[in-house]
């Protein structure tokens, strides 16, 4: 199982529970976790690589820093968050497909059936935390195709074979040249403008659950009430996405059990 992580020095630790969490899972053909990085020191590389094992090979790519100079970045969204988009030009093209993680989730579920799933013809399988009035909102601002999912970015099964046939980094700078100025989180908006329309929507539920999504679906009177026990039995991926960290003294949620189970199994 080919995995991706992109990462700075800034998220070593937070990266190193994810991939515990995932290596309590032990997959057939063994996981081949691929980590494009800004210059991560061999000290780091190190400390990563001491849960390698013959169910696990680490692969460290170096991406140059001229290679995103002309994309829009700042001290909250580095340039590291645009290396998902074009995975295809830095990973082996022996890979026809990747699942790309942000490194503040937690797996507590093995990942085979979301990895092995069918694209049906696209370049992406993703989730949406956004229901239709934010769509169409971001929709506007974004100039998307119409109907296309505002997606979130931090869990994607990406379809490299596809993708090496598209002129992908000419589309994303024209793009970026043309709707800069109304970006407010760059990747996920250049991610759902050019291929929303072309991303297989997966179950937030069960691949990409978080917290506030968590609590939006219970609120809904129309919804199943889910509980944690629910999300046990039926979640792979939770995803500690925005501001509301586990690890942090704000925290608010219910989801953060699951991360302190990791964190416990580690000692």
């Amino acid at each position: 199982m080919h995995l991706l992580f992109t990462i700075n020095e800034n998220y070593v630790s937070v990266l190193e529970t994810c991939i515990r969490s995932i290596l309590r899972f032990p997959c057939e053909e063994g996981y081949d976790l691929y980590i494009l990085h800004d210059q991560l020191s061999e000290a780091v590389q190190q400390k990563l690589t001491q849960h390698a094992d013959q169910n696990a090979r680490f692969h460290f790519i170096s991406v140059p820093d001229t290679a995103f100079s002309d994309f829009p970045q700042n001290t909250r969204y580095p340039k590291t968050m645009y290396y998902r988009l074009l995975a295809a030009e830095f990973l082996p093209e022996t890979l026809d497909r990747v699942l790309y993680l942000d490194p503040d989730i937690i797996v507590i579920r093995p990942l085979e059936e979301l990895y092995h799933m069918s694209f049906d013809g696209n370049l992406f399988c993703g989730a949406t935390h956004v229901r239709k009035f934010l769509t169409r909102l971001n929709g506007a601002r974004l100039q998307m195709p119409e109907d296309a999912p505002y997606l979130n970015s931090g869990v994607l099964l990406i379809n490299l074979e596809e993708l090496r046939k598209r002129p992908c980094r000419q589309d994303i700078l024209a793009y970026i040249e043309k709707r800069q100025a109304y970006f407010t989180l760059p990747d996920q908006d250049i991610l759902s403008a050019l291929y929303g329309n072309e991303t297989k929507l997966i179950d937030h539920l069960r691949y990409n659950l978080s917290d506030r999504m968590y609590f939006l679906h219970n609120a809904n009177l129309q919804n199943e009430k889910i509980d944690l026990d629910w999300v046990r039995q039926n979640t792979s991926i939770i995803h500690y996405c925005g501001k509301n960290k586990p690890w942090k003294e704000n925290y608010r949620g219910v989801l953060d059990c699951f991360y302190h189970e990791v964190l416990s199994s580690q000692k």
